[in-house]
């Protein structure tokens, strides 16, 4: 049965991308059509499911910088935010179903606080996937919505434990010791190579960690994370999340099909998690003046409050404990999976245009910037640059050192990554923090002698809406990009990018004419 599932949500997946709408949408369509044609959720889905949620937690701590969470904008945020919404939209709730009780289910004041606060987490499934696959992880935004996220994760924490009554054991002091078993572990990282081993030793940390915290009464998802936060600084650790990409993305769409296979709704209840829907404008507006409220860029702001502008998943664990304890009736359970679903849906379609969207609004949205900015949003300064290469990674890295070696040219790098901009300024490289999709930035910095940008970045959308940023502001130079198959050459040919070098077939060149040079320069040899 399984594999019947996950074929039809192939079906509905691809079905959604050939009209231009990202695939979890159509995973979340093909749980509700299962549903509706008699389907049910099985064990083995439920366990791919669960699978899918704790890898991606370990891959988030994987990436996490925990002194990313002690900013007054992360902590202060997230607080301010799950109040306010709790206070404001329990009220709604309760008004409504007083005014409307023969359409909607009725509730008292202890369950629309319920309800508010289920609905007043951002899901991480959804932030998450939309953020990996724009490549914005590490973007200032990105990196803040997954703050607000992991805050928020440990409101639930709290909340399930106060609500059951279940405190941690007495056992739950002896994970301490995993701190002085950290170099244990680096080592098995290391002695685990490159190959099919690493992502097994992902996989049995992320489930060691999830059961080695559920063992003493702790959330196992919160297990996963912290064990991914311990290994974040391990040189294999980003190596490590992409190694489990895929197996993470595979498992993943368990999630969204379970989500649909929840229940089999009624033209109400469907109605009912439409108008609750309704508030997630609301939602995003309270982040985006608190954020601008603690002198955070418009841009920035902007963003974050566009994708956390949802539902979450832990809205259904938190429903659904409700529903346990008698506090909510089952038909709330199944509205909250349907808003849940849609808001992903919203999400999904809405924050593909965010970039082209604050370009066109952002002379309206600058007028709630503070005049006083954080040290983090002061814009960089670029010194007479002649080439500038964006995304230092390894390709990037290699080809900042190689033009880097030219007489006569002065040439920059730029990344998202703030941690990383650092370690490669204190190795000497001239290389600015910047986001390349920010309008703003392009407006702040002096590339008027730029005559080649270079774009070594993960994705080709983030290579094209770069090259229409930079036209936007003026840019009269070249540009050249990356690509890993044919069709994103043309693609991005199509799309404007001067220049574009098939990653594989310029390896193979590169490494042809450098084994060359070196065989000849052997046989010249006495």
């Amino acid at each position: 049965m399984e594999y019947a599932l996950l074929f039809f949500a192939f079906i509905c997946g691809l079905g959604v991308k050939l009209i231009g709408v990202p695939p979890l949408v159509g995973f979340l369509l093909a749980g509700f059509l299962l549903n509706f044609m008699g389907y049910t959720m099985s064990d083995g889905l439920s366990t791919v499911a669960d699978l899918g949620i704790t890898i991606m937690l370990f891959t988030i701590g994987l990436k996490l910088n925990i002194r990313d969470l002690s900013k007054r904008e992360v902590w202060g945020g997230s607080v301010s935010h799950t109040l306010l919404w709790v206070a404001l939209s329990s009220g709604v709730f309760y008004g409504l179903s007083a005014i409307a009780s023969h359409f909607i289910p009725s509730l008292d004041f202890q369950s629309a606080i319920l309800i508010a606060f289920a609905l007043s987490f951002s899901s991480t499934v959804c932030v998450v996937k939309v953020l990996d696959e724009s490549g914005e992880m590490k973007t200032r935004h990105g990196k803040l919505a997954i703050g607000i996220l992991v805050m928020q994760d440990v409101f639930a924490v709290v909340f399930l434990v106060a609500a059951t009554g279940k405190l941690p054991s007495i056992y739950a002091l002896g994970l301490l010791a995993l701190f002085p078993l950290l170099p244990l572990i680096y080592k098995m990282i290391n002695k685990s190579g490159h190959g099919e081993l690493l992502p097994l030793t992902g996989f049995m940390l992320a489930l060691g960690g999830y059961h080695l915290f559920e063992m003493v009464n702790i959330k196992g998802d919160l297990g996963a994370l912290i064990f991914g936060v311990m290994i974040a600084q391990h040189q294999k650790a980003s190596e490590l999340s992409k190694s489990l990409l895929s197996f993470k993305d595979l498992f993943l769409v368990g999630f969204f099909l379970s989500i649909g296979l929840t229940a089999l709704p009624s033209i109400a209840m469907i109605g009912l998690a439409l108008a609750l829907c309704l508030l997630l404008p609301i939602k995003g507006l309270l982040f985006f003046g608190l954020f601008t409220s603690l002198r955070l860029r418009a841009r920035t702001a902007y963003l974050s409050s566009l994708i956390l502008a949802n539902y979450s998943e832990f809205g259904l664990i938190v429903g659904a404990l409700a529903v346990s304890l008698g506090m909510l009736t089952d038909e709330w359970l199944v509205v909250i999976a349907l808003a849940v679903s849609f808001s992903f849906v919203f999400t999904s379609i809405l924050y593909r245009q965010s970039h082209s969207q604050y370009n066109e609004i952002k002379s309206y949205v600058k007028r709630f910037e503070k005049t006083r900015r954080l040290p983090e949003d002061v814009y960089p300064t670029m010194n007479d640059a002649d080439f500038l290469v964006m995304g230092m990674g390894r390709v990037g890295k290699g080809a900042f050192n190689a033009l880097n070696c030219l007489d006569d040219i002065n040439v920059w790098g730029m990344d998202a990554d703030q941690v990383k901009v650092q370690q490669l300024q204190q190795s000497g490289m001239n290389v600015i923090c910047g986001d390349g999709e920010d309008i703003d930035l392009w407006e702040n910095l002096d590339i008027a002698n730029v005559q080649l940008v270079l774009l070594a970045l993960p994705t080709i959308d983030d290579a094209v809406n770069i090259t229409h940023q930079l036209k936007i502001a003026g840019y009269q130079g070249k540009v050249a990009a990356i690509a890993r198959y044919e069709d994103e050459v043309k693609y991005l040919r199509h799309n404007g990018i001067d220049k574009v070098f098939n990653f594989f077939t310029e390896a193979g060149l590169g490494f042809a004419e450098e084994s060359m040079a070196y065989a000849q320069s052997q046989q010249l040899k006495p």
